[in-house]
C-alpha cells in the first residue's frame, strides 16, 4: 500500500510551507513529491513507536518528522482523509514545531514512485 500524506500548517517557518510524501508502507520507506518552505531530504526511512510513525533520513533513525496517530502497524487500516498533528523535529535550539498531516490518497497497486527516489541497492 501506498499513501500520499500532505504536511502543512507550519507558520512559524513560512505561511504557506508545505510537503507532500509518497509512503510506501511495505518498504517502509517515503520519497519527497512536492514541498516548499520545509527542509527534507528526498527520500528516507520510516519507523513505527508507540503507534506514530517516524519519518527519518535514509540511514538515520533519528525523526525528522513524527506523524501522531499514523500507525503503519494498525490492523484496521487507514483511510483517505485521515489527519492528525504533525511534529517537525528542527536542529538546534529551536522547539518543536507543530503541523498536521492528511492522508491525500491511497493506492493498492503496485508501482514505481514517480521519481524513483528510494535508493535501494542499484536503483537510484
Amino acid at each position: 500500500m501506498r499513501l500520499t500524506v500532505q504536511l502543512d500548517m507550519f507558520n512559524r517557518a513560512h505561511p504557506m510551507a508545505f510537503a507532500i510524501l509518497w509512503i510506501d508502507k511495505e518498504k517502509r520507506q517515503w520519497s519527497r513529491e512536492g514541498h516548499f518552505g520545509l527542509e527534507m531530504p528526498k527520500w528516507g526511512s520510516l519507523h513505527v513507536d508507540c503507534g506514530n510513525t517516524l519519518v527519518c533520513e535514509p540511514n538515520d533513525r533519528t525523526p525528522v518528522y513524527v506523524l501522531e496517530g499514523l500507525n503503519l502497524d494498525c490492523c484496521y487500516g487507514l483511510f483517505q482523509g485521515e489527519a492528525g498533528r504533525v511534529q517537525w523535529c528542527t536542529e538546534g535550539d529551536l522547539a518543536l514545531m507543530s503541523g498536521h498531516w492528511r492522508v491525500q490518497c491511497i493506492d493498492n497497486e503496485r508501482a514505481q514512485p514517480e521519481h524513483g527516489l528510494f535508493a535501494t541497492g542499484g536503483d537510484s
